[in-house]
Parts: structure tokens; sequence; C-alpha cells
């Protein structure tokens, strides 16, 4: 028979989740089949999330730019129906600059099944790819002595 919890003792985990540690939308928040449809998709999201009018985006990305970017031109990257009008790569990082939406990185990463991550966490990756090898490298080690040990 279990014993009943005691109820002076905080559960620490419960409704804990942990956090996102990858940059990117929430999955499946960018349906669809085309990747021009998505992308639309991705940018229409981007403007709508950032908090900032279209025509603060337009100017943020003009001043960045150094070239004139219009609310119109944003309307078109992010109209699906506009398939002539595709935002290219020097102005999506404007965009993302603008807006802030750093998801629209992660995006494009999961195209190639990659994930973009905030620079703080790299060295706790190398860490445990380090710790992974070390663990390669000790099990083939005892192999090795285990066969030595045999042969004997």
């Amino acid at each position: 028979m279990r014993r009943p919890r005691d109820p002076y003792t905080i559960d620490m985990f419960k409704g804990w989740t942990p956090p996102r540690v990858s940059v990117g939308f929430e999955p499946g928040s960018i349906p669809g089949k085309r990747l021009s449809s998505r992308i639309s998709r991705a940018v229409a999201k981007a403007l709508r999330e950032s908090g900032k009018d279209r025509a603060t985006i337009a100017g943020q990305m003009s001043q960045r730019l150094g070239s004139p970017v219009s609310v119109a031109m944003l309307d078109s990257y992010a109209a699906e129906s506009k398939t002539d009008h595709n935002i290219s790569v020097e102005r999506l990082i404007a965009l993302i600059h603008a807006t802030g939406k750093t998801e629209l990185l992660g995006f494009l990463a999961d195209e190639f099944d990659l994930a973009v991550i905030p620079k703080r966490y790299e060295n706790v990756i190398e860490l445990a790819l380090i710790e992974d090898h070390k663990r390669e490298i000790e099990g083939r080690a005892r192999y090795l002595q285990a066969k030595i040990r045999s042969a004997q």
C-alpha cells in the first residue's frame, strides 16, 4: 500500500516543462505543402506577432538596408497569392532585425532538419559531444583490453 504524499512538501516538477532550447515557430504553426506558401505564412506570422505596425517595420528595414522598403512590399511578401514577390535573403535578415522574430531563422533551419540555438548553449553541446566521444573511446579501450586478456 502506498503511503500518502507529504502535504507539506512541494512538488518542484509538477506543472514544469523544460524551456524550448531551439529558436523557431511552434511545430505545425506554418502549414502548407508549397515552400513559397510556407515562407509567406512565416513572414505574415512574424509581422503579426512582432507587436509593431508594418509602417514601422518597413521604416526599420529601409534604414538597415539603405534602400526603401514599403508597406506594400511587406504585404506582398506575406501574401501567398503574390508568387512573383518573394522576399530575398537580405530583406529577410532586415525583417528579422526589425521584428525581433528570430523564429524565422528556425523556420529556415527546419527545412534542412537542423535547429538554431542561442549561442550561450554552444559550449554545453560541445561538452556533450566530447563526453559522448569519451564514452566511445573508453568502450573501445575496454574491448581491446578484453581481447588482449583472452589472447593470453
